[in-house]
């Protein structure tokens, strides 16, 4: 362990070398200029640095990381700081520095040919969906925050997203990685290989790892054919049973080529329509439960639209589908996916609330969301569940919004006994308490309840072998 950082004469002269290396461009210690760097995206964690540091490549991380580990100077690594956790932002003691990526973010290569795309850390997520794009190629990892969130931290957290059903977690889409290690060393991971089969598969570690083990400075990432046949819908379903019925008509409808499937139950929509501009309801009817769901094939006559007639013709026979919107252009498709993608924005607006990150099996989504709601409502009477998500891979994000006029500190009285009740739902399902957000410093508490001691363990052993001075990200996970 790491002995307590001091502002002592050789504290000051290890973060004046840092100073040196980076250059004029890549410190501050203005705090009006920490301000954006440690307040965390969404509330809730504010903290303080000694020194903000931004460093222009690789080996200037490098660099600062080896006078960090001789002077035992704690690290917080940043990219966008989007994330909904609090694990990229500072505590409040100023001892640590923040480690932000954001002026290293450069498309280093695209192949096409070998599907591959290699970049920065810093890379903002939807510069690589454009950079993929004009290569007639496409970078499946998409979330609401993409316009502002960088690979690395979506690395780092494993991010999910609308598309994991068919393209898998940032785990999944990750070939190689180069990481500065907490003493400095950097590891060249960065292989094009589709096939590497020597020994231990590293690159694993630093996945979902947080910035504890190490710092990601750039990634080889799978690209795949560019779609030209998207088509999109917005379904209302009859039940939330009857969610899981539409998922398997949709994946044997259109080939197992279903991109995204979306439960939105109806209180999202009307709390969308209360605090966003823009939002149009998908339907003239008011439906209690929804589902936005997209096909897409990589040909222009893939046969999408014939595939997504053929399967809502099915739906409606059975039952499954009371109504149904398919989108006639870009922006009527646009349209459909402000609905999902404004959720977060609108939320906050929406008053005091708690929100989870979720997941359980496919199959138990409608019967846990359908118990979780009974279980909660009983517990506070006029409270609002709202749970919504990437049913196709069973990620549900549950927010229960506070009964109408409810105040924010007689709410607060009672919301831990609320969390405990749909965490304690999860784990009845043998599901997690966090599907893609990550753990951070919100979820850490929950690790030693809901995670076996065998498990917590390992990754105690993994981060006294690769940090032993605990200096990369403390305070975050464990």
């Amino acid at each position: 362990m790491a002995p307590d950082a001091s502002h002592g004469p050789a504290r000051d002269a290890a973060l004046d070398r840092i100073k040196d290396i980076v250059g004029k461009r890549g410190w501050s210690d203005d705090l009006d200029v920490h301000v954006p760097y440690v307040n965390a995206f969404r509330g809730g964690w504010v903290g303080e640095t000694a020194l903000l540091v931004r460093p222009a490549n690789t080996q200037e991380v490098s660099d600062v990381m080896t006078i960090c580990a001789e002077a035992c100077i704690p690290v917080v690594p940043q990219g966008g700081n989007t994330g909904l956790t609090g694990a990229s932002v500072p505590d409040a003691s100023g001892e640590q520095i923040l480690l932000s990526l954001d002026r290293m973010a450069q498309v280093r290569d695209i192949d096409p040919l070998n599907y591959t795309i290699t970049v920065d850390a810093g890379c903002i997520l939807a510069n690589i969906q454009d950079a993929a794009s004009e290569a007639d190629r496409f970078f499946p990892l998409s979330l609401g925050a993409q316009g502002s969130c960088r690979i690395g931290g979506n690395i780092s957290t494993n991010a999910g997203g609308v598309n994991v059903l068919r393209y898998g977690n940032a785990r999944d889409l990750v070939l190689g990685l180069e990481v500065v290690l907490p003493d400095g060393r950097i590891w060249d991971g960065l292989r094009r290989l589709r096939k590497d089969n020597t020994g231990y598969d590293l690159k694993q570690l630093f996945v979902g790892g947080e910035g504890t083990l190490g710092i990601i400075t750039g990634a080889v990432l799978k690209l795949f054919p560019k779609p030209k046949d998207v088509q999109t819908c917005f379904t209302a379903i009859r039940d939330r049973d009857a969610m899981i019925e539409l998922l398997t008509l949709c994946r044997m409808a259109s080939g197992d080529s279903v991109t995204s499937f979306e439960y939105i139950p109806r209180i999202i929509i009307d709390i969308d329509m209360r605090h966003l501009d823009g939002i149009i309801d998908p339907m003239e009817q008011v439906y209690e439960h929804y589902a936005l769901i997209e096909f897409s094939g990589a040909n222009p006559d893939s046969g999408m639209q014939a595939a997504m007639e053929s399967m809502l013709e099915s739906a409606f026979e059975d039952g499954i589908v009371l109504d149904a919107a398919i989108s006639q252009s870009e922006t009527h498709r646009n349209a459909f996916w402000f609905i999902r993608d404004g959720i977060v924005e609108a939320s906050k607006e929406e008053g005091p609330r708690i929100s989870h990150d979720v997941s359980v099996p496919v199959s138990d989504v409608p019967r846990f969301l359908n118990e979780t709601d009974v279980k909660l409502t009983e517990e506070l009477p006029g409270c609002r569940p709202g749970g919504f998500g990437h049913v196709g891979d069973g990620n549900i994000h549950y927010g229960v919004y506070a009964p109408l006029g409810m105040s924010d500190e007689d709410f607060e009285k009672i919301s831990k006994d609320l969390d405990h009740i749909l965490l304690e739902s999860v784990a009845s399902f043998d599901g997690s308490f966090s599907a893609e957000h990550g753990i951070g410093q919100q979820k850490k508490a929950y690790m030693p309840i809901y995670r076996p001691e065998v498990e917590l363990g390992l990754m105690r052993k993994l981060k006294a072998v690769i940090d032993p001075d605990n200096l990369m990200n403390p305070g975050k996970v464990f």
